[in-house]
């Protein structure tokens, strides 16, 4: 049994929201944490099961406002705050503190290039020069060092992880790429909103934000700093009736008479030794029904009808690897744990 005073510390900001709920049912059974803190400024003095019944009857800690935190007892905070909200209170956070802020409020290293897409200056510039973007499979060494890390969007780690490998080895035109992503509605979050209504989004989908997603700058930053130049894609959302997961169909044109088997054969060797990341047989198609509830990624290559055009199918579930997941791993990572521990669990199916 693993002693309580060895265990880290940690805190939640946000735990009323479904990335807060997600963190804490990943967390309750990390061998090697103790939720010592829990806030949600709106409901501060219930209790988590008020909140969250299925979280009932664990010994959680009572929410509460995100200053009444004793940062003395914590040693690592998860931020789900809405975007926009978190800077200015991690800016006041102590020092000591590992962080991992899962809105998008450090994902963008460029700040004129936030305030266009947020609509607002950066409200702690010195810190986002910190912030080391955490998609771990791709960034586990600066990960590993950092004090802050800006865990990245779900539709950006589903598509980055099958188009960084393919454009690293210039297997695919950086010119010529179309992603087309669908996602669950729990992406927008918990919050009341009249298009989140169920009768606005059951039987039917429907692309929003279009072309002007905030997820597109966050896709193509990533994807020109792993080729050191400029990379556009055409970057289309779309949300479904569903409660979670994402489809990314990502529709390429390979470089230099290259194949469909090498782009299969390029994703095999970079995620062979991979936990999470899964790259399925040739005629496999993932669904987003494969890896609910898990922090796994299915990848599908499939030949284009067209001649020299190639397929990429990327599914995940957008709370667990696109969020709270990757959030977990990300702490492994940064505390030295191995880095599957509390994640370990097989996607729910049916």
């Amino acid at each position: 049994m693993t002693n309580e005073a060895k265990k880290v510390r940690v805190a939640i900001l946000g735990a009323s929201g479904y990335t807060g709920a997600e963190l804490l049912r990943l967390l309750l059974r990390h061998p090697m944490v103790r939720i010592v803190a829990l806030s949600a400024d709106r409901r501060a003095g219930e209790s988590i099961e008020s909140v969250f019944p299925h979280l009932g009857g664990f010994g959680l800690p009572q929410l509460v406002t995100h200053d009444q935190v004793d940062w003395n007892g914590v040693d690592v905070v998860f931020c789900g705050l809405p975007h926009g909200t978190t800077q200015e209170i991690i800016a006041r956070l102590p020092r000591h503190l590992k962080i991992i802020d899962l809105s998008a409020d450090f994902r963008l290293t460029d700040l004129d290039s936030y305030n266009k897409w947020y609509g607002h200056p950066h409200r702690a510039p010195e810190l986002q020069r910190e912030a080391v973007y955490g998609l771990t499979e791709f960034k586990r060494a600066e990960v590993r060092e950092a004090r802050l890390v800006a865990n990245p969007g779900c539709y950006p780690t589903s598509a980055q992880l099958p188009l960084v490998p393919l454009l690293k080895q210039g297997l695919i035109d950086e010119e010529a790429i179309i992603i087309d992503a669908k996602s669950g509605v729990s992406g927008a979050g918990r919050a009341a909103k009249e298009s989140s209504l169920y009768t606005e989004v059951t039987e039917g989908i429907h692309p929003y934000s279009i072309a002007s997603h905030r997820h597109g700058p966050e896709i193509e930053q990533e994807l020109s700093a792993a080729v050191g130049r400029d990379v556009q894609v055409n970057f289309t959302a779309h949300l479904m009736p569903m409660s979670r997961g994402i489809l990314s169909s990502i529709y390429v044109k390979m470089s230099n008479g290259h194949s469909v088997e090498d782009l299969r054969a390029a994703l095999n060797r970079q995620f062979h030794d991979e936990t999470f990341v899964r790259v399925l047989p040739q005629g496999q198609a993932p669904a987003t029904r494969h890896v609910r509830g898990s922090n796994n990624c299915l990848i599908g290559v499939f030949a284009d009808r067209l001649p020299g055009r190639a397929i990429v199918f990327s599914v995940i579930d957008n709370l667990v690897k696109g969020a709270s997941g990757q959030a977990v791993q990300n702490m492994n990572v940064m505390l030295g744990l191995p880095e599957a521990t509390g994640l370990e669990q097989a996607a729910l199916f049916p």
